[in-house]
C-alpha cells in the first residue's frame, strides 16, 4: 500500500473527516446500492449545493467546498453513486436519493462525468423541475468526445488495473505546480480505493454513447466553469458547451488543471459563491446568510 498523500494528511482534510460524517443512503429497493453522502450545515437549508464527482472521484473529493462554503453558512452536499451501469439507472438513483433527503429543489455542480450527469438529471426531469441551476466544471455535453466508445460495452469484464491506467492517461504531471500534483496524488488515491464495478460502471456511462439536450435546460441559470491550461478535454469540447448554453455565465481560471477544486479551491468557492448569491434572500437561496452580506468576506 503507498503511503497517504499530501492531501490526506493535512490538517483541513483531517478536520473536515472528524466533523462531517460520512453516511450510506441506500434508496434502491434491493437495498444493496447505497449513495455516500457527505452533509454540511443546517438542515433547514431545502436548496442545498449538492457536488457529484468525476470517474475517479469519491465524495470527498469536494471536501474544500463543503469546509470553505459550510463556514459562510451554506448547505453543501457531495454525494458518491452506488454502482449503476446506464445514465436511466443514475438519474432515478438520484432521484430517490433526493426525495430521501427531502430536497424538492436543488443546486449542482459537478464536475467531468458528475457535470454531464447534472445536466441529464435537469433534462430527464425538465417536465418536473428540481434543479434550479447548474454549476459545470470541465465537462462536456456528448458521450462521443471520448474514444472509448465502442468498447465501453466490455468495460464490466476488464479488470481494475486495466481500467485505471484508462482513467490514469488523463492525468499530466508535466509543468504542474505544488497545488495540481498534490490533487492529482489525492486522486490517484481516490480512483485505487475504487472497486472494479464502481469505475466499470462509471467509465461505461462516461462512454457509452450519449448527449445532452440543451434546448431543454438552457433556460436554467448555468455558470460554466473552465480552467486554461491542460486538462483532460479539448478546446473543441469546451467550445461545444459555449454552443450549447449561450447564455451561461462563464467562470475562467487561467489555471487548475483536471481537479480545480482541489488545486484552486478558494477561486472555485468565490466562484460557486458569486453563482449561488443570485438566490440569495428567495426559496432557493443555498444559504441562511443575510442577503446583503459580502460575498467576499
Amino acid at each position: 500500500m503507498s503511503c497517504a498523500s499530501d492531501l490526506s494528511k493535512s490538517h483541513e482534510y483531517q478536520s473536515f473527516r472528524s466533523s462531517v460524517p460520512l453516511r450510506k443512503i441506500v434508496v434502491d429497493a434491493d437495498g444493496m446500492k447505497g449513495w455516500k453522502v457527505y452533509d454540511s450545515n443546517p438542515k433547514t437549508i431545502k436548496c442545498p449545493l449538492i457536488c457529484l464527482p468525476p470517474v475517479s472521484g469519491t465524495a470527498d473529493i469536494y471536501f474544500k467546498q463543503i469546509l470553505g462554503l459550510s463556514a459562510k453558512g451554506y448547505r453543501v452536499i457531495s454525494a458518491e453513486p452506488p454502482v449503476y451501469w446506464n445514465v436511466k439507472e443514475w438519474c432515478d438513483g438520484f432521484k430517490k436519493l433526493l426525495d430521501y433527503m427531502e430536497l424538492d429543489k436543488v443546486h449542482l455542480f459537478g464536475a467531468s462525468l458528475g457535470g454531464f450527469l447534472a445536466q441529464k438529471f435537469a433534462e430527464v426531469n425538465a417536465h418536473c423541475p428540481r434543479v434550479v441551476s447548474l454549476i459545470l466544471c470541465n465537462t462536456f455535453t456528448d458521450t462521443s468526445v471520448f474514444s472509448y466508445n465502442d468498447s465501453a460495452a466490455v468495460f464490466w469484464i476488464l479488470p481494475s488495473l486495466v481500467l485505471k491506467k484508462m482513467v490514469m492517461g488523463n492525468f499530466e504531471t508535466e509543468k504542474l505546480d505544488g497545488e495540481m500534483i498534490d490533487a492529482i496524488d489525492f486522486m490517484v488515491e481516490r480512483l485505487e480505493s475504487l472497486t472494479q464495478p464502481e469505475l466499470a460502471s462509471r467509465l461505461t456511462m462516461n462512454c457509452v454513447s450519449c448527449y445532452v439536450q440543451p434546448q431543454k435546460i438552457c433556460q436554467l441559470p448555468i455558470t460554466i466553469m473552465d480552467v486554461f491550461d491542460e486538462y483532460a478535454l479539448s478546446n473543441d469540447v469546451r467550445e461545444e458547451m459555449y454552443k450549447c448554453y449561450p447564455n451561461a455565465k462563464l467562470a475562467h481560471m487561467k489555471s487548475g488543471g483536471n481537479f480545480p477544486y482541489l488545486s484552486r479551491s478558494a477561486e472555485v468557492n468565490l466562484h460557486l459563491q458569486i453563482h449561488l448569491r443570485q438566490f440569495d434572500g428567495t426559496e432557493y437561496a443555498a444559504s441562511k446568510r443575510d442577503p446583503e452580506a459580502d460575498v467576499y468576506t
